[in-house]
């Protein structure tokens, strides 16, 4: 399938921000929290938000099919054969979402073969948004502002800035983190860490705790296009369109 991949990063970056205008909508109101099957929260805001996306993406590329958290978790997964599908989590980071802390984002990827190719991350609470075309082709736009490219950075000599997950956190991340000589230790919500990673601001995520595939992939697009990888902790490159669409463990790093 030949794909104008420039046009589209703009047309999926349009439609993220489209569904995190409505999940700011929300957010700004008194909203019912449920509980899925897996205890995970989910709200008004995670299924408006993916609705929207749906329907963007289908009239943006029917032929490509769409793995959606909240459709996925309704019983509604897509043949994904072809090899090439859509990765939408219309809401990372609900946690933050209900406890009002702005740290939560819009995530849409691109899968080719296995491996995230194209991503957006976009942040409502701060108009703010990452987007990904491909190697060395990976901005930030802050706020309508002229998007700036990013790029991953090599370690410091002087330690590691490490982010972590807010929500999360493991005694086995805190073990692993023990290993290395740390400058900072960031804690954060949502995929904003592996964009912190993207635009040079940290150097290291370890992972060791239950995620999703569309929790990351859109993040692994952007951080791998900056310059950086995502590990599983064998050294083998994340894929994705896995039976159950569980990740294993990983470890997200900056340039070599």
């Amino acid at each position: 399938m030949t794909l104008d991949r420039p046009n589209l990063i703009q047309a999926i970056t349009k439609i993220a921000r489209e569904a995190g205008d409505k999940i700011l909508t929300i957010y700004q109101q008194d909203f019912d929290v449920k509980t899925k099957s897996d205890a995970s929260p989910v709200t008004e805001a995670d299924v408006e938000a993916e609705k929207i996306i749906l329907k963007g993406l289908n009239n943006l590329t029917p032929d490509i099919p769409v793995l959606a958290e909240e459709s996925e978790a309704a019983g509604n997964v897509p043949d994904l054969s072809s090899g090439i599908f859509w990765l939408v989590d219309p809401l990372d980071g609900t946690k933050e979402f209900i406890h009002k802390r702005g740290e939560f984002t819009v995530n849409i990827a691109l899968i080719e073969q296995g491996r995230p190719t194209m991503g957006v991350i976009h942040i409502p609470a701060k108009n703010q948004t990452y987007f990904a075309e491909g190697p060395g082709k990976v901005w930030r736009q802050d706020d309508g502002s002229e998007p700036q490219k990013i790029k991953a950075r090599v370690a410091p000599d002087d330690g590691l800035v490490i982010v972590a997950s807010r929500s999360h956190r493991t005694p086995e991340t805190d073990d692993y983190i023990a290993k290395f000589k740390v400058k900072e230790l960031i804690s954060a919500g949502s995929s904003l860490k592996l964009c912190l990673l993207a635009e040079g601001k940290a150097d290291l995520y370890p992972r060791f705790g239950r995620t999703m595939e569309w929790d990351i992939g859109a993040g692994q697009a952007i951080l791998e296009a900056a310059g950086g990888t995502v590990e599983t902790l064998d050294g083998s490159r994340l894929i994705y369109g896995k039976d159950g669409h569980d990740n294993p463990y990983f470890v997200a790093k900056g340039r070599p």
